[in-house]
Formats: structure tokens, sequence, C-alpha cells
């Protein structure tokens, strides 16, 4: 390996720091075993170069005689840490027989270039989580971050402000909403860092903990966004509240829930997925995470994102809570509200949405007043950062909100 062990290689979302020996993936650290990490820093050294077996082995054990198979499990792990690049190439390319090489582009860094790109660099945003009651005696979590226009994100299932802020799934939503905007973020009751042991997982306390909040928070109009079942309760919001909803924004929306749209052999199987999570099935197979991942993200392209994903299932909520929540989303039906919404208000839906059926979005455009539909071309219930879909959708919103 280089003994000047002070290099900076840059490649996709990933910066691997030699002087330090970390791997970083968007300023957060992946883990790597001590050989993987030579194996990837001697790739990158000799980058777009084919490096065979015999070099690599020589470098990264340089003393010491091994098998092949060695060095074969280091390049298992390196593929399994860096999933694929946005083309859907890997970063490293096998040579059958002979050796790999790393055709991935790669900047190299100095420190000090590094140091200059840092102090260039908007710094990051820093969200402050403080605590309200409901009037019903639950204790809700929230935050803030950035300035200017308020947003309101109202909560969903799997929300944790904490876990959520470095993850994949969800911290390009608060990055991007909160610049040059004051984003507010809450954990609902059950949820993330709010109270756990509560009795009431209703619309009726949804709109609550959101009264709640945006009291607690003292704001008086609002950008209010509503994603999958919080966009029915933003909807509910919207029309008990609507001299403080300067905008109405709705992502993978429904007006109805599954026991008013689904048919009975699907709520039947609904019922069943229902009973899998009361036995918290995922514990002891870890297949039902990928599962429940497949609806909410199926168009994933790391293993990183759908790791956070099942990470996120388990922190969030407890398996009693969810199937609590679950039938509760189940009960919805506000379509009679929709007629009664009277805020400039937007729809974003994705056109292979499993959680929330690209016909109900529809629906909620169609019968909200002057409402605004942006069909968008995903599959995914959240949309991630590197997709088409997330940049429409960006550049959609701010046109939406500079109205």
């Amino acid at each position: 390996m280089n003994s000047e062990a002070s290099t900076v290689f840059e490649f996709g979302p990933f910066r691997l720091e030699q002087s330090e020996h970390r791997l970083m993936h968007k300023d957060r650290p992946v883990p790597l075993p001590g050989k993987a990490f030579d194996t990837l820093s001697v790739l990158l050294e000799r980058h777009g170069k084919l490096v065979s077996k015999q070099d690599l082995m020589d470098a990264v054990w340089p003393e010491s005689v091994v098998e092949e198979n060695n060095l074969d499990r280091n390049i298992s792990t390196l593929r399994k840490a860096l999933g694929e690049q946005s083309t859907g190439e890997p970063f490293i390319e096998t040579v059958p027989r002979v050796g790999y090489r790393f055709i991935a582009p790669v900047n190299v860094a100095t420190p000090g270039l590094l140091r200059r790109r840092a102090e260039d660099r908007e710094p990051e945003p820093r969200h402050e989580i403080r605590f309200c009651v409901t009037p019903d005696n639950v204790r809700l979590a929230y935050a803030t971050v950035g300035s200017g226009p308020p947003i309101v994100r109202v909560a969903n299932c799997f929300n944790h402000l904490d876990f959520e802020w470095g993850s994949p799934i969800w911290r390009h939503w608060v990055r991007d909403l909160a610049r040059g905007h004051s984003l507010l973020r809450y954990d609902g009751r059950g949820n993330g860092l709010s109270q756990r042991d509560v009795d009431d997982f209703s619309l009726d306390a949804w709109v609550q903990d959101l009264e709640t909040v945006v009291n607690a928070a003292r704001l008086e109009t609002f950008a209010l966004m509503g994603h999958s079942q919080g966009s029915s309760v933003a909807i509910a919001y919207a029309v008990r509240h609507p001299e403080r909803v300067s905008h109405l924004i709705l992502c993978g929306a429904y007006a109805r829930g599954a026991c008013h749209r689904e048919s009975a052999e699907l709520l039947e199987a609904r019922r069943a997925l229902e009973t899998l999570v009361a036995l918290n099935f995922g514990k002891s197979n870890p297949d039902f995470f990928h599962f429940v991942t497949s609806f909410y993200i199926p168009e994933t392209r790391t293993p990183e994102e759908q790791e956070w994903f099942k990470n996120l299932q388990l922190i969030s909520v407890s398996s009693r809570n969810l199937v609590r929540f679950m039938r509760a989303c189940d009960e919805i039906n506000i379509r009679d509200l929709l007629p009664k919404v009277t805020v400039p208000t937007i729809v974003f839906h994705s056109h292979g949405d499993r959680v929330a059926p690209p016909e109900e979005g529809r629906i909620v455009a169609t019968e909200i007043p002057n409402a605004r539909f942006v069909p968008l071309a995903s599959g995914n219930h959240l949309l991630l950062a590197e997709e088409p879909a997330w940049k429409v959708f960006r550049e959609e919103l701010e046109s939406f909100l500079r109205r």
C-alpha cells in the first residue's frame, strides 16, 4: 500500500480517508474490517487499472502467505458495503481468474483541499428537539430546523426524529425542505421519541397531535405537508383551521383507508399481515422486513437504504403499536371533507405506489377544489434522493410555495 496514507478518495456518495482509516457515506461512517479497508485503498490508488489477485494479496498481506479466498471475502464485503453506482453498475469489476478493477470515477484530493472545500460549504442545519403535551396527556417530541417561511410535516408511522436525521430514507426530505424554510417535524403518539404507552390511535387523536405541536411551536400560518396517512390528518386540519394553512402539500395521499376501498379478499390479506406484525414475525424471520420494504421503497438501489428502513421499522414503533396504527389507518374515511378544502393544494403521487393506490391520489386531487396533481415516475411510496422523481418533486414544490 501507499506509505503516504494522507490521500482522500472521493467516488459516488463515498469518501475514503486513508490517514483516518475511515470510509464515509454522505458524512456517515461505513464500518469496514481492516483488511477490507486496505483492499479498497489499493484498488482506489490504482483506479481504472486492472490489479491482479497476486498484487492485491501482496499489498494487503505484505508479510504473510494467505489463501485466495481471503481476498474473495474482502471483495464480497466491499460490494455489500458500497452497493451499486447510480448507473446500476458495480464499483468493482471482476476480471475472471485474473483480478479486479475499480471502475467508478474517482477524485483524489489532499486534506488541505478538503479543508478548503469544507470551509466553502454551507454549514449543515441543526435541529432542536423539544416536547409538548396533548390535552389527553400524551407527550410529543417535535423538532425545528432551518429558517424562513414555516413548513409543518405531519407525523407518519415510521418516524423517529433523531434516527431519521442521518437516514438515507428521510434526510434529503429534511435537508431540502429546510432550504429557505423553517421545517417543523414531530413524532406522533406511540412513535419515535414521543410517548409510547398510549391508548388512542385514531384520526381525531392524530389531528389533536398536530394542533398541539403547532401551538407549542407558536406558528400562526404555515405550509402543511401530509404524507401517506398524514395526508388525511393534514386535510382534516386544513378544513378545521383554513386560516392557518397557507399551502396544503399531499404526498402519496388517500382519503379512504383499506376498510373503505378494498375487496373482502384483500382485507383478509391485510388482516393476515397484521397478525404477522403482532407476532413480531420480523424477529425470527428477517426477510419479513424486506417484504415490508418492498412495499414502501421497492425501487431502492442500495443495501444501505434497505438496512436503514429495516432499522427504522425496529426503532420507531413497537409491534403492538404498529398493529393499532395499521387498524386506525384502515378505518380512515374523510372523502366527505375533500370538497370543503379551501386552501391552495398540490397532490404528488407515484404511479407505482403500493401503499397508497394511485387511484386514491387522483380521487383526492379531483375532489379538492382547484387542486393541482403531479404524477411521479416512481414505484416508491417514499421518494429516495437519487431518483429522478425527487428532482421533479423539489422543483414542483418550490414553484408551488412561491405562489
